[in-house]
């Protein structure tokens, strides 16, 4: 039942941004633009030292914020990402022990699968939501089509590849729950404290959003 109800909040979140923060002293500044631009979320990658602290910050700052952990590749990166405030987990893969382990603390978690067989595996443990990355060289959305005929019902949260470009197109299906980006968070972007710039960019995804959901 946790999975379900959290599924409910993803789709209606519809576009997660995929943050790689190198200093957890962006991320305050960061949370507050996500926030204000009608994106109330973060995938905060495990790419970094700086990732538990920052997950932390986000939720001190906004504490009703859809703030989890990404690139998350192990059972200990799942509790520092728990421990610093995550409420859900990414993989960029499916590892059994990992999505066992945040089963076992009804936390949600989305596995990557990109094949059916990874897709069964998934399902044997009851996860019907799973990200699909790297979206873009995995075939994007006419794969997602085929991979959703055998397994109905199951869906799919891209990542890779998805810009104002396509997320019209990925969001129509009723295959996909959600997207993951990262052109409103790119690095360059942070790095330089252009905050009001990913406001901007939050803010025009979302309108995409509202003319297909």
């Amino acid at each position: 039942m946790y999975m379900d109800s959290y599924y409910e909040k993803v789709e209606r979140l519809a576009i997660i941004p995929v943050v790689v923060l190198d200093d957890a002293a962006d991320a305050r500044p960061l949370a507050d633009a996500l926030v204000a631009g009608g994106m109330p979320s973060a995938e905060v990658t495990f790419r970094t030292a700086a990732a538990a602290d920052s997950i932390r910050a986000m939720r001190d700052a906004h504490p009703d914020m859809a703030v989890g952990a990404g690139t998350v590749l192990s059972v200990d990166q799942v509790d520092q990402a728990v421990e610093a405030g995550a409420e859900f987990i990414v993989s960029p893969g499916f590892d059994e022990e990992v999505v066992r382990h945040c089963m076992e603390r009804e936390l949600p978690v989305f596995p990557a699968c990109v094949t059916p067989t990874e897709v069964i595996a998934a399902r044997k443990l009851g996860i019907h939501v799973t990200k699909f990355f790297p979206a873009a060289q995995y075939g994007g959305l006419s794969t997602i089509n085929a991979l959703a005929a055998p397994f109905v019902g199951h869906r799919f949260m891209p990542t890779g590849g998805v810009s104002p470009a396509n997320v019209a197109e990925f969001l129509a299906s009723p295959h996909v729950i959600a997207c993951g980006g990262t052109w409103m968070v790119k690095a360059n972007l942070i790095k330089e404290g252009r905050f009001d710039e990913v406001e901007r960019l939050c803010r025009e995804a979302m309108g995409i959003v509202a003319t297909v959901r």
